[in-house]
């Protein structure tokens, strides 16, 4: 398996791209801005794009989604629950003071308990709103397991919930109910910062703390 992160764009949002090397089909996680250096590293490993995967659509985290998505044909997933988010990026786009970027239909909305399947590998898929209505996070399983959670766990921390749509006490649930019921050792891999795993956020996260 091949999984190259590149942090991305203004608010260095974590894109990552999950390959198998023996049918050379990858999945693209929030490519949230610099889609050339997300092709530069497709093509560096001779991959095609079968999915391009929003955990929520915040524009730091689809920004890239319209460009890689022409460039590559791939279909674009998210949780429908953050449609209005993406219809919206014009709005979201003026909030930070820059160009809103190009949009695509998405092509299929995820929900829970979906697996996305390319080559050998497969992603689970778990709604885990809080940080916005649609969040999702994304399990990997077997011998390369591992957990993108987007915007809903961070090492040390959480994701803000003072935005359109934000909860405290549903992102507290999502991640107590979707995150926290697995084993310690699984690696997560957040949407912004250092990957970390499931058990250091349940010993040392302020914000899990008698959860």
């Amino acid at each position: 398996m091949i999984h190259e992160i590149l942090p991305v764009g203004m608010l260095a949002c974590n894109c990552s791209i999950v390959g198998d090397e023996t049918t050379g089909e990858a999945v693209v996680i929030d490519p949230g801005d610099e889609v050339e250096r997300v092709q530069e590293i497709l093509a560096c490993h001779n991959m095609k794009v079968k999915y391009i995967v929003a955990t929520h659509a915040h524009i730091d985290h689809v920004a890239g989604i319209e460009k890689l998505q022409r460039a590559s044909g791939a279909a674009v997933l998210m949780h429908e629950g953050d449609l209005p988010l993406y219809q919206n990026l014009a709005v979201q786009a003026a909030w930070l003071g820059v160009r809103p970027p190009g949009m695509v239909e998405v092509d299929q909305f995820l929900r829970e308990g979906d697996a996305l399947r390319w080559g050998s590998l497969q992603l689970e898929v778990l709604h885990t709103p809080g940080h916005s209505p649609g969040s999702l996070s994304l399990h990997l399983p077997g011998e390369h397991r591992r957990i993108f959670s987007g915007d809903t766990l961070f090492q040390g921390s959480i994701g803000r919930t003072d935005l359109w749509g934000g909860s405290f006490d549903q992102i507290l649930h999502s991640i107590q109910e979707s995150l926290l019921r697995f084993p310690d050792e699984i690696p997560v891999y957040p949407g912004h910062g250092p990957a970390t795993t499931i058990g250091e956020e349940r010993e040392s996260n302020p914000f899990l703390q008698g959860l």
